[in-house]
């Protein structure tokens, strides 16, 4: 039994709050547990010079953290002069992620911008980021449809995109780690599924010791199990 009374293959309460940003063509808030996200999408009428005249447009994200978002104060980075290998590496996941589930060739030369700002950190920024920028991305094309009278646009989002944090330790594992648990985590994972339960991405980096292959295979498929909770609310935020 973990902290809360939780059990092992159980995550935190996920909550999701929609058009948390006025200005944001899509917008929520992605509470998982303590760690709390921010994720807009915006949509501009515009794509990379690389796309110029395809007729196919692109998606790609942003990701931060506030300096309040941490124990200690988070330095801005701008005061650095650089983006910290870490953001880059997150900022790839969300986007990789978040293009897998589009057809960009219905989105036409449009460029899908996501901003993932985490204000209160907690373990798992990464999962609760993506969790919520499928939803902003969804309620932004659903926003362009509308405004557009363009039904296609609402078939651009062609799979739901859902993720979460999981870890090994003494040989048990763990879903959706906080802070304290991911600290002293033998192995640390992430995974991201579709709704067909085809694997995104997945990332497993042994932090203490190795892991057995039977190991790994628990762990995706009690992630599976937690993401598809996971799915249940994104629809039914995306429906109210």
């Amino acid at each position: 039994m973990r902290k809360n009374g939780r059990k092992l293959n159980e995550k935190r309460k996920f909550e999701i709050l929609t058009d948390y940003i006025v200005n944001a063509d899509g917008s929520v808030l992605s509470s998982m547990g303590n760690t709390r996200v921010i994720c807009t999408a915006t949509i501009e009428n515009s794509v990379p010079r690389f796309l110029k005249n395809s007729n196919t447009g692109w998606l790609t994200a942003e990701y931060a953290m506030i300096p309040a978002s941490t124990n200690t104060r988070k330095k801005r980075e701008i005061k650095s002069g650089k983006q910290d290998g870490r953001g880059k590496e997150i900022e790839r996941i969300i986007g990789r992620s978040l293009r897998t589930a589009i057809d960009f060739s219905l989105l036409g030369e449009y460029t899908i911008t996501i901003d993932c700002d985490v204000i209160d950190a907690d373990g798992g920024t990464r999962t609760t980021a993506i969790n919520g920028a499928w939803l902003a991305t969804a309620l932004a094309l659903n926003k362009l449809a509308k405004e557009t009278g363009v039904d296609s646009f609402n078939k651009v989002l062609i799979h739901q995109i859902g993720a979460i944090s999981a870890g090994i330790k003494n040989n048990d594992v763990y879903i959706d780690l906080d802070y304290e648990e991911d600290s002293t985590i033998d192995a640390d994972c992430n995974i991201v599924i579709n709704e067909n339960k085809n694997i995104v991405d997945i990332q497993a980096t042994s932090e203490q010791k190795s892991f057995s292959n039977e190991l790994l295979n628990q762990v995706i498929n009690l992630s599976i199990k937690s993401i598809e909770e996971i799915f249940v609310i994104q629809k039914e935020a995306l429906d109210t």
